[in-house]
Parts: C-alpha cells; sequence; structure tokens
C-alpha cells in the first residue's frame, strides 16, 4: 500500500461502525466501545494531532474509545515535563535503584505492588505558588502572635522602649516608614528567640521581608562583627546563597547521580529505532522478545500461544510513523523506538515510546519480573520524563509526556494521575484541563466534559467535508469528486463519521483509502 503513495502521506483504512470487545478493566464481555482504522502508513505530525483528539495507537491499528458509550472511558493525559517535581514515593524508587547499582541493596517487601496513594507532601510538592502561600500564612499567624504578646509588655516597658528609640534615632538615614528592613541597629536590641518581634522596628512590612530579617539576625549573632560590617558597606541583606546540597535534588540530580568506582551493577539505557533494518534493533530482537513473553506469562498470566513472536511483533515491532529526521528536529529523529535498559549486559526492561512533534508518547514497558523489587514501572516512566525534559533543549516545542489513557474507574489506572502537572483531554471540545479541575467531576459521572464553558465547541471540527482527501483506485482527490461517482447511500455516512472523527486538518493531510 505504501509503496502506491509518497511515503510523506498517511494512509489509513477506516472500519465502519463501532468495535465491541471485551473490557480489560473491568472485564466486561462487551462493554468496550471504540472507533479504528488501519494506518498504512502515517506521519509523525498526523499522529500528534490524532492523539491530541483522543486517538491512540496498538501496533498499526488506531482506535479510539466511544467516551460516552465505552463502559470505562479513557481520558488522554499527558505530563507537563519541565514543571514536574517527583514526589516523595517517586524519590523513594530513584534511591532505591542507586542503592541496588551502587551496592548492590535489594529492598524488602514487594515494592511494584506498594500503594501509590500521594500523602499530603507529595500532592503540594509541586505546586509552588501553593507552598508560597502557606509559608506566608504560618509567617502572618506568627507575627501576629508575637504582636500580641509584645502589646501586654508595652506598658511595662516603656523605659526599654525609649531607648531603642533614641538608638534608632541616631542613624536618620534609615528610612523606617518605607517598608524596607532596617539594617544598623538591630544587633544591640534582638529579641530573645520565641519572644516576639521588635516594636521598635517598622510593622508595616512583607512577610517575606521578616523572613529574610530573622535570617540576617542569625547571622549576625552567629558573627556580629563580620556580617554587620559586610552589611553596612552594602546596604543591602547579605544571605549567602545555600549550599547545593541544602537545595532539593532535581529529578536529572536524582537519576544521574554518580556511583562509585566499584559500583555492584551498571545500568545503560539505550533508544533503539524500531526497524528490522536497525543492526541494534535486530541483533536485541530475540532477548527482547524472550523478556516480553516472560513478562506477559508472569504478570498478566497469558498463555504461551498468546505472546509467540507474531503478537509481539505486530503489537510492539510494527510501527505505522515514518521515521524523520528534520533539521529542527531531536537527534535522534522522530518515530518509533524502544529504550532498552541493559542490567550488566542484559535487558531487564523496555519502555516502548513514540517521539512526536510536540511529545514523548509511552506506548508500552515491559520488564523482568525477577525485578519487581525495583519498581520499574515507575522508574521508566521517571526516565521517560527526564528524556523529554532533554529533547526539548534541543526542540522547544516537544515539552509534553504522553502517558496514555487516564481511566479513573480503573483502580489500577489512576496511578498516572500522580506524575503532576497533568491534564486530561476534554473528549468533546479537545482542550487540555488541569487534572484537579477534573477529579471530582470524575468521582461523579464516570464521563464528563472537562470544558466548563457551555458555548465551546470543537474548533478542531470537520467544516468542508468535501476537502477530506480519498485514495481511490490508485488515485488520490477530495471527498466532493470521489462522492459523485458513488452510488451506495452508506458511504456517504461512513466517510462523514470519520472526518467527524480525525477533524479538519487531518481529514485534508491523510488519505482515507476506499476499495
Amino acid at each position: 500500500m505504501a509503496s502506491w503513495v509518497a511515503l510523506s502521506s498517511s494512509v489509513v483504512e477506516y472500519f465502519e461502525g463501532e468495535d465491541f470487545y471485551r473490557c480489560g478493566y473491568c472485564k466486561n464481555e462487551s462493554g468496550s466501545r471504540s472507533n479504528g482504522m488501519w494506518a498504512h502508513s502515517m506521519t509523525v505530525q498526523d499522529y500528534q494531532d490524532l492523539i491530541d483528539r483522543g486517538w491512540r495507537r496498538s501496533g498499526k491499528y488506531v482506535y479510539k474509545p466511544v467516551m460516552n458509550q465505552t463502559c470505562c472511558p479513557q481520558y488522554t493525559i499527558r505530563c507537563r515535563s519541565l514543571q514536574f517535581q517527583p514526589s516523595k514515593s517517586h524519590k523513594k524508587v530513584l534511591k532505591k535503584m542507586l542503592k541496588f547499582l551502587a551496592k548492590g541493596e535489594i529492598s524488602k517487601g514487594n515494592c511494584e505492588d506498594e500503594p501509590m496513594e500521594p500523602t499530603m507532601e507529595d500532592v503540594v510538592a509541586g505546586d509552588v505558588a501553593l507552598i508560597n502561600k502557606l509559608d506566608i500564612q504560618c509567617d502572618l499567624r506568627t507575627l501576629q502572635e508575637s504582636l500580641e504578646s509584645e502589646e501586654k509588655k508595652k506598658g511595662r516597658s516603656a523605659k526599654k522602649a525609649e531607648s531603642n528609640e533614641l538608638i534608632q534615632s541616631q542613624h536618620p538615614e534609615e528610612k523606617l516608614g518605607s517598608g524596607e528592613p532596617s539594617h544598623s541597629v538591630e544587633v544591640h536590641t534582638v529579641p530573645k528567640p520565641g519572644k516576639g518581634a521588635d516594636l521598635s522596628k517598622p510593622p508595616c512590612r512583607k512577610a517575606k521581608e521578616i523572613r529574610k530579617e530573622r535570617k540576617r539576625l542569625k547571622l549576625m549573632q552567629q558573627n556580629p562583627a563580620g556580617e554587620l560590617e559586610g552589611f553596612q558597606a552594602h546596604r543591602e541583606p547579605l544571605f549567602p546563597p545555600k549550599a547545593k546540597s541544602n537545595q532539593p535534588k532535581s529529578l536529572e540530580d536524582l537519576i544521574f547521580e554518580s556511583l562509585p568506582e566499584n559500583a555492584s551493577h551498571k545500568l545503560e539505557v539505550r533508544l533503539v529505532p524500531v526497524s528490522f533494518e536497525d543492526p541494534e534493533f535486530k541483533s536485541s530482537f530475540s532477548q527482547s522478545f524472550s523478556l516480553y513473553v516472560k513478562y506477559q506469562m508472569a504478570i498478566h498470566q497469558d498463555p504461551p500461544d498468546e505472546c509467540g513472536k507474531t503478537e509481539f511483533t505486530r503489537f510492539l515491532c510494527s510501527s505505522p510513523l515514518e521515521a524523520e529526521n528534520p533539521p529542527n528536529g531531536p537527534d535522534c529523529g522522530y518515530g518509533s523506538f524502544h529504550q532498552q535498559y541493559w542490567l550488566d549486559g542484559k535487558i531487564i526492561a523496555v519502555g516502548v515510546i513514540d517521539i512526536l512533534p510536540h511529545c514523548v508518547s509511552s506506548v508500552y514497558f515491559y520488564y523482568d519480573p525477577d525485578y519487581s523489587f525495583l519498581s520499574l514501572g515507575v522508574y521508566s516512566a521517571l526516565r521517560e520524563i527526564t528524556f523529554t525534559r532533554q529533547l526539548h533543549e534541543k526542540t522547544p516545542q516537544l515539552s509534553y509526556y504522553y502517558m496514555g489513557f487516564y481511566i479513573h474507574s480503573c483502580p489500577k489506572m489512576k496511578y498516572k494521575g500522580h506524575y503532576r502537572p497533568s491534564d486530561l483531554l476534554c473528549p468533546e471540545t479537545y482542550v487540555w484541563v488541569p487534572i484537579e479541575q477534573c477529579l471530582s467531576s470524575l468521582e461523579n459521572s464516570k464521563y464528563c466534559r472537562f470544558n466548563q464553558d457551555p458555548e465551546a465547541v470543537d474548533e478542531g471540527r470537520s467544516k468542508e467535508p468535501d476537502r477530506l482527501q480519498v485514495f481511490h483506485k490508485k488515485a488520490i482527490m477530495p471527498y466532493g469528486v470521489y462522492k459523485k461517482q458513488q452510488k451506495d447511500p452508506s458511504e456517504e455516512a461512513i466517510v462523514l463519521q470519520y472526518a467527524s472523527l480525525v477533524g479538519q486538518a487531518c481529514s485534508e493531510r491523510m488519505l482515507l483509502f476506499r476499495n
């Protein structure tokens, strides 16, 4: 099929109607419903646009759940990788891997099945604005209590207050009413810790300035002469930057932390294009396939006849995506890849991913069950987020990590919502909505329209179906021409359904094969 037309075009064959099949989540025998098409070939831009409309691929089969009818609605989820901060549980997984690599330590217990419900600390870890807000509220509350305490003592401390005012008056250059911290005399009148604020100082200051003031005073107490001298010379607080060891470690710091020369194990992650023409992919195929069989049988209890070489190749080694290497793209190019995890010379895990113009899209992940104690599913997701950030450095528009489908009604699939910040795709208007704004609605109903604007519509919907491109009898033509040649009345309904699902842009670029 691909040889009939230029490889720069996507060629798809749409299957009319809806498919009914057994749901892998709730086990309903015929409750899962979707529309589907076979992609003979597909450009990475077309697939990017399709997944932004709720489509997903399995091998060369591309499908879209019928969201308001399927038993377990599947919402496309993406993580904003540039803003991602690892949670406490994520850091534990990364540290566990480092300990295993460095010293061979194996954590006790079944780590792969440990609960992933985030603690309160995890929930706010990536929300800097919320943390700052809580900080300010805490400081203002402390300040208010201190002021009340000092008011009670004010009458008994009149002489002391007068003395403080006299000392302050000796430094007329201080702008006492400006909101700037006063700097020259506090060393003589520092209140004892826990005794409240010094009321002889200007009370109207921002909480942030108050926090800085406390830190400065602490430094001055430790070294009154040196710190004060430097402070007066510069007329601004001299807060030394925190040591790097005190800064929260980034995701990259945790993953790429250096190991000792005598480390117990060596882990290497290799990115291999999904192509039997690639020598590395070809040479590792047998080992990768054996790992897949071991995983499917142990983790998913698949019988041997359901995880053969044919199934493996069709499911994880056949991709409709055409490899592209534009000059402004990532060094590895766009397309489908296997991210192989080599431990001491053997593959212990494989992440199947698509690298697209705006994202890294996770397709599947399988691993050696003997290494379940390393929580490889979580570890690989963190590695893929890191990889997305690395690609962003060369390709700025590539910044998202797509995790497939989020299924709120399936407890085993809700873990994807713990990679914050993340967004869910509105199934009606195809706009992205922060997951925090969606969860309350999903608690009340499996199917939800996340866009709260009742007037909003699908901006990318099919508006001019006659411009849709059809591939018929080895000729490419617009649907407006094609439909004049057809006598079957059902043909129009099928084509219009396809157009409504893929949207105007894709319908004009992709070639719809009709025979």
